[in-house]
């Protein structure tokens, strides 16, 4: 795969497009893409796409997380199997099966040392996408597949957009301040020049539980979620807050266990998912 030569935006879309001409079809199979995204990172994208997975999943539909954030990939500590490595045969890629019911693949489940550096060019990182969008055995049966995309507005996302066929919708991840909102503003914008519809905000961070006395306090700014989906004309689906129950688990390997130890947070998720489900079935 050649690298393009030009500087320009224009030019990187088109050559984006060019890698991608060939449709994935294994993902012609599956009815709903959602893609989580976020400007800025740090917001908590990584965890709210695994709690959207496991909160759907419990909801009786069947999901998949595709994570493609090669340069920080969470899925495998989030689930507890950063331990686990994928196999595959002639079928392709078989994905890893969760406790949970989620089906995961995540390049920290492919590559053998967990700890080193991804270092790989734009053009690098769109090929190993396209192969896992082209490569990766699902099984015919899947509801949702839920894509957890790096911060911001870059290759993965760019050719993601260009390359995943039929239903995608974008879940947008934020936190109360502005400085995470300036962020997913133009990320929002971005979803309108490529023509994926946002489905909803998720504001995370939204407030702080105390363990003690079970009261949620305000840390940050708060209202910023609420503000950026009224300016834009777009749900706030959820205002998930910090729980530390729940982030213990998720430290530990165990993100259904803590939605379970934190009835805010699965009450959140429960809101998301039912938005989410509202959202899809207009599209069925």
């Amino acid at each position: 795969m050649s690298e393009c030569t030009h500087n320009c935006e224009t030019c990187h879309s088109k050559c984006a497009e060019r890698q991608g001409e060939m449709p994935p079809s294994r993902l012609d199979k599956i009815k709903h893409k959602l893609l989580v995204l976020s400007g800025k990172g740090g917001v908590g994208k990584s965890t709210m796409a695994a709690g959207l997975a496991v909160s759907l999943a419990k909801a009786g539909y069947k999901v998949a997380l595709l994570d493609v954030d090669f340069h920080g990939p969470s899925q495998p500590t989030l689930f507890g199997l950063k331990d686990h490595r994928l196999d595959g045969d002639e079928e392709g890629i078989n994905p890893a099966e969760t406790a949970s019911g989620v089906k995961l693949v995540s390049l920290g489940l492919l590559v053998d040392n967990s700890n080193a550096a991804v270092i790989w060019r734009g053009p690098a990182k769109i090929g190993v996408l396209k192969q896992l969008f082209e490569e990766v055995n699902w099984g015919d049966d899947l509801d949702y597949l839920v894509l957890d995309f790096p911060p911001g507005t870059g290759d993965e996302v760019l050719s993601a957009c260009q390359m995943i066929p039929g239903d995608k919708q974008a879940v947008m991840i934020t936190t109360p301040q502005e400085v995470s909102l300036a962020d997913c503003r133009k990320c929002l914008d971005f979803c309108r020049q490529v023509n994926v519809p946002v489905l909803g905000i998720v504001e995370n961070m939204s407030g702080f539980i105390c363990p003690n006395c079970n009261t949620k306090h305000a840390l940050f700014s708060s209202g910023g979620g609420q503000l950026l989906a009224d300016v834009h004309g777009i749900d706030l689906i959820a205002q998930v807050p910090l729980d530390p129950a729940f982030l213990q688990n998720c430290d530990n390997g165990r993100i259904a266990e803590g939605i379970e130890a934190s009835p805010a947070v699965a009450a959140e998720l429960a809101s998301a998912v039912a938005a989410i489900k509202n959202a899809t079935q207009k599209e069925d």
